[in-house]
């Protein structure tokens, strides 16, 4: 699947930026500064902190939007930011150093997203999906600097984001150690699998997130 048909699958399941522009801008603001203070702090904001985004609106009311919209994504009690797409408070297998923290990415195209979305550096350590090998990729904006091993790829397994995508969709999208071990992991399910390169990967990465930073419908 070419990239363009590939942006328009992704945001049919999971369409983030339609969600975001259909918020009022007070809304709209405070998930932007959620995803900005996960790239320069390494965690989401606090309920405070989000309190003093908000003024006079109800803390709860708020994160319970956003979370049923699944921009954000709360901790059991729902008290608290636990992610927002492409980060997680959760140790997932995707660790981006950033700005001098480590955060971690919901799945293996979110980790590519930080660097260009932020237009910074990034060092991605993760792992093969089938072989466990380590994967290190380090990226400064949407430029690809280095990958080990050297051809990486990254799998995605098409399926619907049935309630939490993080759960669902973002379980799929995987870095593959090189293309025999991502031919046999395609070959699983040949008709719901795509594979790309990384360059193409960042690529897709950048298109679907970075529109995520503009405060606008």
């Amino acid at each position: 699947m070419d990239l363009t048909a590939a942006l328009d699958k992704l945001n049919s399941l999971l369409p983030l930026k339609a969600r975001q522009s259909q918020l009022d801008p007070q809304l709209r603001k405070l998930h932007i500064a959620i995803l900005r203070h996960f790239a320069t702090a390494g965690q989401p904001l606090s309920r405070d902190q989000v309190a003093q985004q908000l003024g006079d609106t109800d803390v709860d009311a708020a994160l319970t939007r956003l979370a049923d919209d699944d921009l954000i994504v709360l901790s059991p009690d729902r008290r608290d930011i636990a992610g927002a797409y492409p980060f997680t408070a959760e140790n997932r297998v995707h660790a981006v150093l950033v700005n001098g923290h480590t955060v971690h990415a919901m799945c293996a195209l979110d980790a590519l997203a930080i660097a260009p979305m932020f237009e910074t550096a990034t060092r991605i350590d993760s792992r093969c999906h089938i072989t466990d090998t380590p994967v290190e990729i380090h990226m400064q904006g949407a430029e690809l600097l280095s990958s080990m091993p050297g051809d990486v790829r990254v799998g995605i397994h098409w399926q619907s984001a049935l309630g939490c995508a993080a759960q669902s969709l973002c379980m799929e999208m995987v870095f593959l150690a090189d293309a025999e071990t991502a031919q046999r992991w395609q070959q699983q399910d040949s008709d719901n699998t795509d594979l790309y390169e990384l360059p193409d990967a960042v690529r897709f990465a950048a298109a679907y997130f970075r529109p995520l930073l503009e405060d606008k419908v």
